[in-house]
């Protein structure tokens, strides 16, 4: 009953709601039609008072400027504020000219000369203007009665730099500089340049240099590179900024807080600025020579983090540091050519002579000379040499007291502590700047006196010297020692690098800034610290700073070693430890400890040569053991035979021997020989036929007519020859050699065969050594070529009046060859500035690119018998010497001592006395040579004594010529026994057989006999033939 009523109350609230709600919509929409309508009424407005004011900033602009219309400050004022008030884009072209004005009322006399670009134009303008208004210099309301307003418009200036620091001003005129400067030809006029450079330290001088303005004024203005070589209107005096800047980074944490806002590349950029500054401000350098090493040193640590050694993914290359791994900026590649530049002056003329001023003013003091200790002498003829090295000593103690370490300087006092400091700032540049490494350490050697004076300032050092303080430094971690040791390594580099691009002359005979008794001091000095380096245990544990110490030590050593070897300078046994005992060394190596490991790898020449070539005989013994080619009571050896026609020797064993095994040419190998007629040879080889083959075969190919070597001019040292390509198989030729020498090395076989050095060295890959010089083992090739090519290099005048290129004409077989050393060679001539260039081109192709082919097949096949490794304990003379025997006089007691007799022959037996006899009495040195050649085929003694020879060295009495002797019998044993002769042999000369070692000598009556027919039979070489 109550529902209808209920029902209308509810439609009546829900029609007045909705009432409500339709007022207030009507209301909204009134409101935002008035709203709309202001906003429209207000834009229009504005754009009416834009064009108006448009309008007139543009009558203003276009009014003539004369007479008493003429612009005044105040109507450019009210001007510049109606157009600042409405400055759109658009209106670029209204500000250029508003700013125009400005500048033309105040007269300022500073606006640089702007660029044709309109882009410059605008640059130019804008600085003008910034450099106006932070600078009431050039203001000219302040002149005259307007002086007393200067001190509130100089503030007002400040509140301008504040607001435009404030607003990152400094990293848009970074922007700018290095838009404008990081490329191979600035953008950037010297005015606008000037400008800028002026506006970014006016901010800096308003606040007094403080910290923070420094920092961001070092952050982005003098990381630009190479900004202060384009500042050439810099003068040194400007605000003292170096003496600042260097103050400022010498506390730690600024540095660093620089550095890594900075990273790589920038960092870079602002050390090369500093140095630039320190090059152009000599005085401040000298002052503050601590700091700026410190700071430098800091910097390039920094950097040295990043340095790495290899490319990965998270590496990228730079053009200075090498592969780095830090984010670098390849925008600046094109700059790094004027950075480098800049970086150069650290180690220019004018930096060094300032940071070692306290090394360079030391004078070396005289002293009364001071002979040698004396040396034991090994035989006579070795005392002109020891007389000359006494008066070296003595001529060289008489100008400089640096032969010996003399001690007495503190380590810890001022000068040695500033001295080590610049040491560990180069050594921190070398191990930084790694692509420009070689140009650090030619600048650090340019100065004859700096190395010589420097080593004169590590034996002052300590009390005692300066070998004992560095092996103390070693146990030591401290930083002190950290920077002695800093001190030595540099001292290595450098000299190591001198003495590498030093030739024979300057190091011999005008002794360029070493002299030959400070090379023996030092090499001594040297040698010792790496073997107690080694034998102390302290190379096994070494790591970071103390190994890269070691290598540096163990380079300059090994290159001095290397030319002693090349050119002796120094005295008998002077690489000899006599503290190390032989025994004791191959014990540990039996044992497998490191340390020995370690000295046999690093410094073997301290171990007596006798003792190495032991060593070397139980290697290949070792092996032979291993590779089942010993026979032993349970087996034996896979024997390997040939059948040789001695026509044909050379193409019968080359054809037979170059497709074996390596493993069954280093076996037994058994030769039978057919005669011209084809029969066989009578005789059972016993190694003695072998031996016989390989020396037979190894005289062929080594003689120069076969042109597979040629001789050196001069000595005749064999080297293979650059047209051995005449035979169709050279190669395979010469690789088959390099396998037939492996083997008489691999047997202890003694071959007469002289190699040049140059080629010795390449054998045992010497010329892969980042020490090894080209033009250093020239000499071995063709002494007087050298001295050609080095007058070139000493020539004062122009060199290209000579008319070189770099190419080299050759006469091959009447024909005349071209080689060029570069593409394009022959159409470059040989100037100044790339004649040492053109004299290692020539000395490297001269002894490598020629017979690079054969040398490479040469040494493939020698390396397939004797493993590289083997060798490395031996020197160039030394291999040459395990080659061809010892180059020692004989020694007739080891060789009698060592004769086996046969036929009746026994020790005193009056032919055998009167052979000796004769022998030491009669012969002299060469004929003692020529006998030992026409018994065992070479003229040299087995390098271990004639022990080692083998077949051993034999006498055997003979009663008939050869081609009736059908061996030792009973009655023939017995006759020579008893001296009783079937006939008179006295038209008989003596023979041998070379592949037994035999020497097959008649029974004669009288000794005078013996020694002329001997000494006919050794001066002829008859063998077989005349006997």
């Amino acid at each position: 009953m109550f529902s209808a009523p209920q029902s209308s109350k509810s439609e009546f609230l829900d029609k007045a709601r909705q009432a409500r709600e339709e007022r207030k919509g009507v209301k909204e929409k009134e409101r935002a039609a008035v709203l709309i309508q202001a906003m429209i009424r207000r834009f229009l407005c504005h754009c009416r008072l834009q064009k108006q004011i448009r309008k007139e900033v543009d009558d203003y602009f276009q009014a003539p400027e004369t007479g008493s219309s003429k612009r005044n400050a105040l109507s450019i004022f009210k001007t510049a504020r109606k157009l600042l008030f409405i400055y759109r884009p658009e209106d670029k072209m209204r500000f250029e000219k508003l700013c125009r004005s400005i500048l033309a009322s105040m007269e300022a006399e500073n606006e640089p000369k702007p660029d044709i670009l309109q882009d410059n134009k605008l640059i130019t303008l804008y600085l003008t203007m910034l450099v106006t208004f932070t600078d009431t210099s050039t203001w000219r309301i302040v002149r005259g009665k307007g002086e007393a307003l200067r001190p509130a418009l100089t503030r007002i200036c400040e509140n301008i730099m504040g607001h435009l620091n404030q607003k990152g001003f400094y990293s848009v005129l970074q922007i700018l500089l290095t838009n404008g400067l990081a490329r191979s030809k600035p953008s950037l006029s010297k005015g606008t340049l000037t400008a800028i450079f002026t506006l970014s330290l006016r901010p800096v001088i308003a606040a007094h240099f403080s910290e923070n303005l420094l920092r961001l004024f070092l952050i982005h203005i003098m990381s630009v590179p190479a900004i202060v070589s384009h500042l050439n209107v810099l003068t040194p005096e400007t605000h003292d900024l170096l003496r600042k800047f260097i103050l400022f980074l010498s506390r730690e944490e600024q540095c660093s807080d620089i550095c890594v806002c900075l990273e790589g590349s920038h960092t870079l950029c602002l050390l090369g600025n500093l140095i630039q500054l320190g090059y152009l401000n000599e005085k401040v350098l000298e002052e503050e020579a601590n700091h700026f090493v410190k700071d430098l040193t800091d910097m390039l640590s920094y950097c040295q983090r990043y340095v790495s050694q290899k490319k990965s993914n998270l590496t990228h290359w730079h053009p200075v540091l090498g592969w780095f791994s830090q984010t670098v900026d390849y925008g600046l590649n094109e700059s790094m050519p004027l950075v480098t530049k800049q970086l150069q002056h650290l180690w220019g003329v004018c930096v060094i002579r300032t940071l070692f001023s306290d090394v360079l003013s030391k004078k070396l003091e005289s002293q009364e000379p001071t002979p040698p200790p004396p040396q034991p002498s090994t035989s006579q003829n070795n005392l002109p040499v020891k007389n000359l090295f006494k008066r070296a000593f003595q001529k060289s103690a008489s100008v400089r007291n640096i032969l010996k370490p003399v001690g007495g300087k503190r380590v810890d006092s001022a000068e040695v502590q500033k001295v080590c400091s610049i040491c560990v700032l180069y050594q921190t540049a070398l191990s930084t700047l790694t692509q420009i490494r070689l140009q650090i350490l030619t600048g650090l050697t340019h100065l004859d006196d700096l190395l010589p004076k420097l080593w004169a300032f590590i034996c002052e050092l300590g009390p005692q010297g300066g070998l004992k303080l560095f092996m103390e430094c070693l146990n030591n971690d401290t930083e002190e020692s950290k920077q002695l040791l800093a001190m030595l390594m540099l001292f290595c580099d450098c000299s190591r690098h001198l003495i590498t691009i030093l030739d024979d002359i300057e190091v011999y005979e005008e002794q360029t800034s070493f002299k030959i008794e400070e090379l023996i001091t030092i090499s001594s000095f040297l040698n010792t610290f790496v073997y107690k380096m080694i034998w102390d245990g302290i190379l096994e544990n070494a790591k970071g700073e103390k190994l890269e110490l070691f290598h540096s030590v163990h380079g300059w050593l090994m290159v001095l070693y290397e030319r002693d070897c090349r050119r002796r300078f120094t005295p008998d046994d002077h690489w000899l430890r006599k503290d190390l005992k032989p025994s004791l060394l191959f014990q540990e190596l039996e044992k497998g400890k490191k340390r020995a490991q370690l000295l046999l790898q690093y410094i073997p020449h301290v171990i007596p040569h006798k003792n190495r070539v032991l060593l070397f005989r139980n290697i290949v013994t070792k092996e032979k053991e291993s590779l089942g080619l010993i026979e032993t009571s349970s087996a034996s050896p896979h024997v390997t035979h040939i059948t040789i026609r001695r026509s044909r020797m050379l193409e019968d064993g080359y054809d037979q021997l170059r497709r074996l095994p390596a493993n069954s040419i280093k076996g037994v190998i058994r030769v039978k020989f057919v005669n011209d007629l084809g029969v066989d040879e009578a005789g059972i080889d016993q190694d003695g036929v072998f031996k016989e083959f390989l020396e037979e075969i190894i005289k062929k190919v080594f003689n120069p007519a076969l042109n597979l070597f040629k001789t050196t001019s001069g000595n005749e040292r064999l080297y293979p020859s650059p047209t051995s390509y005449i035979h169709e198989n050279h190669l395979q030729l010469f690789e088959f050699v390099g396998k037939m020498l492996g083997k008489a090395v691999y047997e202890g076989i003694v071959v007469d065969v002289p190699f040049a050095s140059f080629f010795l060295s390449q054998v045992l890959g010497h010329h892969h050594s980042s020490f090894y010089s080209s033009i250093d083992e020239l000499p071995s090739l063709d002494s007087e070529f050298y001295k050609n090519l080095t007058s070139i290099k000493r020539y004062d005048g122009d060199v290209g009046d000579l008319g070189l290129t770099l190419s080299y004409d050759e006469d091959v077989m009447g024909q005349l060859v071209c080689h060029e050393l570069i593409p394009g060679g022959k159409t470059m001539p040989v100037t100044n500035e790339n004649k040492i260039s053109y004299i290692h081109l020539m000395a490297h192709f001269r002894m490598h690119t020629q017979i690079k082919e054969q040398t490479a097949a040469f040494i493939r096949g020698f390396r397939s018998i004797i493993n590289p490794e083997w060798l490395h304990m031996f020197s160039t003379p030394e291999v040459q010497r395990l080659v061809s025997g010892d180059n020692a006089e004989i020694d007739l007691d080891d060789l009698k001592k060592h004769t086996v007799y046969y036929g009746g022959f026994h020790s005193s037996h009056r032919v055998i006395i009167w052979l000796w006899d004769i022998l030491s009495s009669d012969f002299n040195a060469d004929e003692r040579a020529m006998f030992l050649k026409f018994v065992t085929s070479c003229s040299r003694p087995p390098l271990l004594g004639f022990a080692y020879l083998k077949p051993p060295f034999s006498i055997r009495c003979v009663e008939v010529s050869d081609d009736q002797d059908t061996g030792d019998t009973l009655g023939s044993v017995l006759r020579g026994f008893f001296t009783i002769r079937k006939k008179e042999p006295g038209g008989r000369l003596p023979t041998s057989s070379t592949c037994f070692n035999l020497l097959k000598l008649p029974n004669y009556s009288k000794k005078s006999i013996l020694r002329d027919k001997l000494r006919y039979a050794i001066s002829m070489n008859t063998g077989f033939e005349l006997s």
